[in-house]
């Protein structure tokens, strides 16, 4: 069988709908690909891009989406509630079939060189295209975002693995790698509070939340970072954000690998930390696309809490997570659409 990549680039547009078709419309123009889906969000003002197919062709439709993008987005302009660095921001490559995670982060290293090359853009590489372990982490690569990369790119320390050290104003620079499968995934809060959902997305992420002392200042290490309360899901990035034109917040969630933490596990561990504060939850979204597998296994969590029948067909069992983690509450999830197996076929 040929080896089949995914890609899923974040690019700094989710309000311009005619910007947004004529970048992810250059992955089109590229033989061996198939574009699965775009996700743009306003109040992120990001957008979301996945395709899939094969190895080169992949590379190949990202640097012409990079070009797109450089074309049509002026980062100087730019806000929105999600962290970001470039106009495409981060340009992962994903192993799905017959490829090896080695092999996706060789792509993504071609990638960061012809960006580099072709286009003049400072590029980082992260998670296993890392060319040292400081940058494996996507936070660390981008902590500052865009408004801090102009004094970031002259530290010796932050040297662009690929391309100029010279800030490009109008659009910051890529982040690249290759990584497992991430399942970004919102649960919606009803409550306007984003303090509280903030508050709740500390208290679930591995990451934690700032430990205090009695008088309720922050404790600090030896070294003066603080010290933090390790948080119950493993393999979890998230905070709280506020969906102005909906009235409602939400915690964003980013599941870098559901085989240690589940979108139904996390679901659950955000219902109790938001009842904890007197807030009830509202369902939940997959961004992007999600793997089958992620979904099912939470078939056998709710037949055994709520002492369902197992259902006998994959559908039907996709329909009870469905119902379970309310995935349409907020925009509707088309199954067809959003499961990445059932794109490809």
């Amino acid at each position: 069988m040929a080896a089949i990549v995914e890609c899923v680039p974040n690019i700094s547009e989710g309000r311009d709908r005619a910007k947004i078709h004529r970048i992810a419309d250059t992955v089109k123009s590229v033989s061996g690909v198939k574009l699965l889906d775009v996700d743009p969000n306003a109040d992120y003002n990001r957008c979301v891009i996945t395709y899939a197919g094969e190895p080169s062709a992949c590379v190949e439709a990202t640097v012409r989406l990079t070009r797109a993008a450089k074309e049509e987005i002026d980062m100087t302009k730019h806000k929105g509630s999600h962290p970001r660095s470039g106009a495409v921001d981060v340009a992962p490559f994903v192993p799905v079939r017959d490829i090896t995670m080695a092999e996706c982060a060789e792509l993504a290293r071609v990638y960061g060189r012809r960006v580099a090359d072709e286009l003049g853009i400072p590029v980082y590489l992260y998670e296993a295209a890392a060319s040292r372990p400081e940058r494996a982490n996507l936070a660390a690569v981008r902590k500052g975002e865009y408004e801090a990369l102009e004094g970031k790119l002259q530290s010796p320390d932050w040297i662009p693995d690929f391309g100029p050290t010279k800030f490009i104003p109008s659009f910051g620079c890529v982040i690249t790698g290759a990584r497992f499968f991430l399942v970004a995934y919102n649960v919606n809060l009803q409550t306007a509070d984003v303090e509280a959902a903030n508050e709740i997305a500390l208290h679930i992420r591995e990451m934690g939340w700032p430990m205090k002392n009695a008088r309720g200042q922050e404790i600090l290490s030896v070294t003066g970072k603080k010290v933090f309360h390790s948080g119950p899901l493993s393999n979890s990035k998230a905070m709280g954000v506020y969906l102005e034109k909906d009235n409602f917040c939400q915690v964003s969630i980013n599941l870098t690998n559901y085989w240690m933490t589940a979108p139904h596990i996390a679901f659950e561990q955000v219902k109790l930390e938001a009842a904890l504060r007197n807030i009830s939850v509202n369902g939940s979204e997959v961004v992007g696309l999600i793997p089958l597998e992620a979904l099912l296994l939470a078939v056998e969590y709710y037949v055994w809490r709520d002492q369902l029948e197992r259902p006998a067909a994959e559908r039907a069992a996709i329909s009870l997570v469905h119902e379970r983690l309310g995935l349409s509450a907020f925009n509707k999830f088309d199954p067809d659409i959003k499961i990445i197996e059932y794109t490809l076929n």
